[in-house]
């Protein structure tokens, strides 16, 4: 998402542009002589949700690794409400702090939950980390309603739970922490359609009723049309175009997103052809 996007005047046409709540400054990261992310910049304003899209090594998990904390970028800024994530900081409460800022879903559920710990004990454990003396128990069941799953899922274990629970309960301890920015890595990828639709619906949900930003990475542009209000097209670390989504999707500008749509299956769907054009691009 472009700068000039992003940045909106005040109501009424007066007073200073609008600051982005994530911005995203010229990030550069290689592993060897693979850059897997070359000069990367986009904006999520307040509220927002912006869906990074591409193939498997156009480096967007990368750059989302970077967002979160997870990797450290060779060159470039990564700021929420201003606030540099890639400075280095010092001091337990410093660091839970920028903890709190940004938080990951990821693709599996079940590889990012102990399965020797109960929902319960799960989101206690994060509570108690972030926001020692607080009434946790009450803020248990505001997280499990706010997800669909209700106290009944309380005392479960991962492995008595389905895969679309499982989800609801990482985007609950992820919300518990009360984030600014949710990144969300193929966050559905692995779930039937039925359930995709049911996780979109409640993302949806809460984007609305708490404000928070969200950034998709995904290969799926049915994702991304139904969830974000802009996107990012990455290939080999790269953006090569980017816009809202509505835009970009209808008539796209550049030849790798008009390649990844045509890739699409759908009826009279000619894969020989879409691998020619690969090979050609």
């Amino acid at each position: 998402m472009s700068a000039e996007h992003a940045a909106t005047a005040a109501p009424g046409g007066t007073g200073p542009a609008a600051a982005p709540l994530l911005e995203v400054k010229g990030l550069r990261r290689s592993f060897g002589a693979v850059r897997a992310v070359d000069e990367v910049s986009f904006t999520l304003p307040e509220g927002g949700s912006l869906g990074i899209v591409g193939e498997s090594g156009s480096g967007k998990t990368t750059t989302a690794r970077i967002v979160v904390g997870l990797d450290r970028a060779d060159a470039g800024e990564v700021l929420v409400r201003g606030r540099d994530r890639t400075a280095r900081t010092r001091g337990r409460a410093a660091r839970l702090a920028r903890a709190r800022e940004v938080q990951m879903v990821f693709q599996d559920p079940y590889l990012s939950l102990d399965p020797r710990t109960g929902v319960d004990a799960a989101l206690r454990e994060t509570l108690a980390l972030h926001f020692p003396g607080r009434d946790h128990t009450r803020r248990i069941r505001e997280l499990l309603d706010q997800v669909g799953l209700g106290t009944r899922a309380a005392d479960a274990l991962p492995r008595q739970l389905s895969g679309g629970q499982r989800q609801r309960v990482a985007i609950a301890r992820a919300l518990a922490v009360e984030p600014a920015v949710l990144v969300l890595d193929e966050a559905v990828a692995a779930l039937d359609v039925s359930v995709q639709a049911q996780i979109l619906n409640l993302l949806a949900d809460i984007r609305e009723q708490t404000g928070i930003g969200y950034l998709f990475i995904t290969h799926d542009l049915g994702v991304v049309r139904c969830v974000t209000d802009e996107i990012v097209v990455m290939r080999y670390g790269a953006v090569v175009e980017r816009g809202p989504t509505r835009q970009v999707l209808a008539a796209p500008a550049h030849p790798y997103t008009r390649l990844l749509l045509d890739s699409v299956p759908r009826p009279g769907w000619d894969p020989e052809a879409i691998a020619a054009a690969r090979r050609a691009l």
